[in-house]
């Protein structure tokens, strides 16, 4: 039987990870991307892989979890296909804890992740003293230590998803926005594609959420990332640490940076003085797409036939990149799929 041939709008986390996944159940596969692959904000410089917190457990938490501990060996298969070296390692956290209160509550979710993470990752809550030499400074004198989460690079996962889905046999386009026609199309078309959406159904679907990062030159690989005060600290397997990011609701032009950045590095030094001297690399800003209820929306398009949204990563885009391939993949293909109720477009127009 001929398998289907899929148009993928989008060649992000989630449009690439979906086009990759409909490749290994066999569909023909063609990816559009108006700019180029990880032109938006999946191609950026933090590529922090983070889980929530594992209590008040839910179907989001379960959604990312399960992506999560898919990612090794995805991202394994993924690189050995491209030949690119994605930067995925799951190297685990450090965060800070601030007070007394923040600590109770870290103790007892240390029962939390016993219960839902299922034996295959770890919280404790240790004393700054025996987490090694790269850490966040902590007022309490105790950290907790995760070994969930995981890093990579972004502008890297991008290019060795576009070499395995050519490598598959897939097709990428760049620099239009214009398909040659398929049995169906999938749109991850980042933030953009949210607020034409939200204008095609005249209800609020979801927006566009700056942030800006940067990446500084400092060996701390196969260290663990630290999150601080709202603050994302990434050791990544290059000799390079990355630092995010802003959250700008308002925002004017979507690359620029500014002294928004200016603050984010002082912040990052306060935080891990072990950075100071540093050189700065790069300085990076982008655009997130956020949907209403802060989690991705994978769904049919309520108004076109054969026609699918993959959107809404916002800050855990590549975290749940695995899970929205696999799950869009089942969609499109068999008509069904294991996606959580508050991920449809229904609960982010009510």
């Amino acid at each position: 039987m001929t398998m289907p041939e899929i148009e993928v709008f989008g060649a992000g986390a989630f449009g690439l990870a979906t086009a990759y996944c409909l490749l290994r159940k066999g569909a023909r596969v063609r990816v559009i991307e108006k700019r180029r692959v990880g032109a938006g904000s999946s191609g950026g410089v933090v590529g922090a892989l983070a889980p929530h917190t594992p209590d008040n457990w839910n179907e989001k938490k379960q959604f990312q979890f399960d992506s999560l501990i898919a990612a090794r060996e995805f991202w394994a298969e993924v690189d050995a296909l491209s030949g690119v070296r994605s930067g995925y390692g799951r190297t685990g956290r450090l965060m800070a804890i601030s007070d007394d209160r923040q600590l109770e509550l870290a103790r007892g979710r240390s029962e939390s992740a016993r219960q839902f993470w299922q034996g295959l990752a770890e919280w404790q809550v240790i004393p700054s003293a025996e987490a090694g030499p790269f850490k966040p400074v902590s007022p309490t004198g105790h950290v907790v230590r995760e070994t969930l989460s995981a890093r990579m690079s972004p502008a890297g996962a991008c290019a060795s998803l576009a070499g395995a889905i050519r490598a598959l046999g897939g097709e990428i386009i760049e620099g239009t926005t214009t398909g040659k026609g398929g049995d169906a199309a999938v749109y991850c078309t980042g933030y953009e594609g949210l607020e034409e959406l939200s204008a095609e159904l005249g209800a609020p679907i979801g927006k566009g959420i700056k942030g800006q990062g940067l990446l500084l030159a400092f060996d701390a690989a196969g260290q663990p990332q630290l999150f601080a005060e709202g603050r994302h600290i990434i050791p990544h397997e290059n000799g390079t640490v990355a630092i995010g990011s802003t959250t700008e609701n308002e925002w004017d032009d979507p690359v620029s940076v500014d002294d928004q950045l200016d603050a984010i590095h002082e912040h990052a030094l306060q935080i891990c003085p072990l950075l100071h001297g540093a050189k700065v690399l790069k300085r990076w800003a982008g655009v997130r797409p956020r949907g209403r209820r802060r989690a991705p929306i994978l769904d049919r398009h309520p108004l076109r036939e054969n026609v699918y949204i993959a959107n809404g990563g916002f800050k855990i885009g590549f975290g749940m990149a695995v899970g929205v391939g696999r799950a869009m993949a089942d969609l499109v293909l068999e008509g069904k799929a294991d996606i959580p109720d508050s991920f449809t477009l229904a609960a982010n127009m009510g």
